[in-house]
């Protein structure tokens, strides 16, 4: 009798302790969701900030000297939006500023009601396509942007156009900051990208 009893208290210990690990495992999986979803909200709380870094840089580069080019002196002017490459990056940059701002509106209204960010799987492959869509705009923008400023910085071989950024350096300035943050904003466009590719895959079933 005293054996069977011993066995049956074991057992029920067992058994609480199993039933505590189940209780203390769903806050400790909560707990690291909500973690997760906390750097997602970060990484679209980044992105928009450096977007909107490269559009202010962007939108004020502008400058007015003279240069000289074989012995003469000319005024010149340069604006951003004088070139059609810097308007992309301008347009692109801002887009991509809208994107991040909405989904970190989104994303903080269901993290403060504790409900999940992504609800559906569907929701997960918009937001991906979104993201990866805004990256590579993103790159490309950057892309045409260094090539024009890297030919102002350099000037045309065999001819007389000179380094423009010598005269022209707070220009040239504004526009290589501001090309440095949207390619930031690419890169944590990338991040966010694999994050849903993480959630997907988690959640393929």
């Amino acid at each position: 009798m005293v054996s069977e009893e011993r066995i049956r208290g074991e057992e029920s210990k067992v058994a609480a302790l199993e039933s505590s690990g189940r209780m203390s495992g769903a806050p400790v999986g909560a707990r690291q969701r909500r973690r997760k979803e906390a750097v997602d909200l970060c990484l679209r709380l980044m992105c928009m900030a450096s977007s909107i870094v490269a559009v202010s840089l962007m939108v004020t580069a502008k400058q007015a000297t003279n240069v000289s080019i074989y012995g003469f002196s000319f005024p010149i002017n340069s604006k951003w939006s004088f070139s059609q490459s810097y308007e992309y990056l301008v347009g692109v940059s801002a887009a991509v500023a809208a994107h991040s701002l909405l989904q970190l509106l989104i994303g903080t209204s269901r993290f403060v009601r504790n409900s999940s960010v992504i609800p559906s799987r569907n929701y997960a492959w918009l937001i991906f396509a979104g993201d990866q869509a805004f990256a590579y705009a993103l790159m490309s923008a950057g892309s045409a942007a260094s090539g024009v400023t890297n030919l102002n910085r350099t000037g045309i071989r065999h001819t007389a156009l000179p380094n423009f950024c010598k005269p022209l350096h707070k220009f040239c300035d504004h526009v290589a900051i501001s090309i440095a943050f949207t390619f930031t904003s690419c890169f944590l466009l990338a991040i966010s990208a694999v994050q849903d590719v993480i959630w997907l895959s988690q959640h393929s079933s």
